[in-house]
């Protein structure tokens, strides 16, 4: 049995405030994308009760970028969990204009206990729902 991890597609909103003095998207903006795309993810496609009993942070970002974005750009960001590790989540974000990668990102979160706010491990059924199952 492999797992194939299941698209999560998060549209992003350029804000004026996004622009730097070159005219396009300030790098910081992306994380912040980012940051925002992965807890989309996990608040669709988590189990009601998992994401009222778990929290994440962002332990790393390593960002590749390939192009600028700008103003008036109709960005998405696709979310891919990689797979999980304890309490540690690894993932793939791609930002994209239409075709055109704007930047990849791997990142690797923690998973809290929301009450103790220390690292907790997900239940095997919580992971299953990011991923479909086929058949080898």
């Amino acid at each position: 049995m492999s797992n194939t991890a299941i698209p999560f597609e998060f549209r992003v909103d350029v804000a004026q405030d996004d622009i730097d003095f070159m005219g396009h998207v300030n790098n910081a903006s992306y994380l912040k994308w980012v940051q925002a795309a992965v807890v989309s993810h996990w608040q669709a496609l988590a189990p009601v009760e998992a994401v009222a009993e778990h929290l994440w942070v962002a332990l790393k970002h390593e960002i590749t970028y390939r192009r600028p974005a700008f103003l008036e750009d109709d960005v998405v960001a696709t979310v891919l969990l990689e797979k999980v590790q304890g309490a540690r989540a690894f993932y793939e974000t791609i930002i994209r204009r239409g075709t055109e990668v704007l930047a990849e990102v791997k990142s690797s979160w923690c998973c809290l206990d929301a009450e103790t706010k220390r690292p907790a491990r997900l239940a095997k059924d919580v992971i299953d729902h990011f991923f479909v199952k086929g058949a080898d």
